[in-house]
């Protein structure tokens, strides 16, 4: 399903103009040399983008760290007005920026439509290590809990209406004699599902994406291992076939690369163009590295 059909950056001309009619407004401001980045005004101005980008039911912007791909999408995210967890790299004229762009769409946006940055997984990691972590104090509570009510010394006098419920976990514990398992079981939740932190990110993607809307996904690649990445890249082909879906992916992973049916965007070449996931340079480097070490591997 294609929701976002095109999308257009501003082009050079454009890109230039802002700031010879904004430094002709601004002159007694000192416009040019107040500000030390004017980012992202510049960023593309010399890499013969497109005009319009073109967008099919999975598009990947690939390049190189620096290269600008979560750029764009950030842009594409804030012009759509998309729904997001975590902030990004702004600067003053980010909005200017925006409002320079513009969009076609060939099917309104769910409100479920999101971007989903690598950010949003690391959090997604760390949310369940500090629930875990507060799960295990309590249980370290519990414990020394169930040893008083169940050593000797126990007191198992009831002392008043506000010691009843003290009272009443001794005397329980005593005549059920319940388990220091079964007593900790019924008071404590278990923690979440134990995961290594890719299996946590890659519940992050199967949790958020839901059906019939456009998602924008910022290097999903990050904290999964090869094997989970193979996961990630048939979920996303299964929601595209069977669940409404359309994905733009900012992304180096040869394994994402390969999805299905994918237009992909070099934005390290110039001008930059639409290629096949195995010319790339970055896919290149790994074929180039186990071809020279070919005969280490037992076929």
């Amino acid at each position: 399903m294609i929701y976002l059909s095109s999308f257009h950056l501003p082009s050079r001309d454009e890109d230039e103009d802002f700031f010879n009619v904004q430094s002709a407004s601004f002159k007694t401001k000192n416009f040019r040399t107040c500000y030390t980045t004017k980012y992202p005004f510049g960023m593309f101005r010399d890499r013969g983008l497109p005009d319009w980008l073109e967008f099919r039911d999975i598009t990947i912007i690939c390049g190189n760290n620096g290269s600008g791909k979560s750029t764009i999408l950030n842009v594409i995210a804030e012009k759509l007005d998309l729904k997001r967890n975590s902030p990004f790299n702004r600067s003053d004229f980010f909005d200017d920026y925006v409002e320079l762009c513009d969009y076609e769409l060939e099917k309104s946006l769910s409100l479920n439509s999101s971007v989903i940055t690598s950010d949003d997984v690391f959090e997604r990691v760390l949310d369940i290590r500090r629930i875990n972590d507060g799960i295990n104090d309590k249980r370290e509570d519990l414990l020394r809990e169930w040893l008083d009510n169940n050593s000797d010394s126990a007191d198992t006098t009831l002392h008043g209406l506000d010691d009843y419920d003290r009272w009443k976990k001794v005397v329980d514990s005593r005549n059920r004699k319940v388990s220091q398992s079964q007593f900790l079981r019924s008071r404590l939740r278990r923690n979440v599902e134990e995961r290594s932190n890719g299996e946590s990110s890659l519940s992050l993607f199967v949790d958020a994406i839901a059906d019939d809307a456009l998602y924008l996904l910022d290097e999903p690649e990050n904290s999964l291992s090869p094997a989970n990445q193979l996961e990630l890249k048939y979920f996303i082909e299964d929601c595209v076939r069977n669940h409404g879906c359309q994905f733009i992916i900012s992304t180096h992973s040869p394994f994402l690369l390969s999805l299905k049916g994918a237009r992909i965007y070099d934005i390290d070449s110039n001008p930059v163009s639409i290629s096949k996931w195995t010319d790339l340079e970055c896919v290149k480097v790994y074929q180039e590295f186990f071809k020279e070490n070919e005969d280490k591997f037992n076929f």
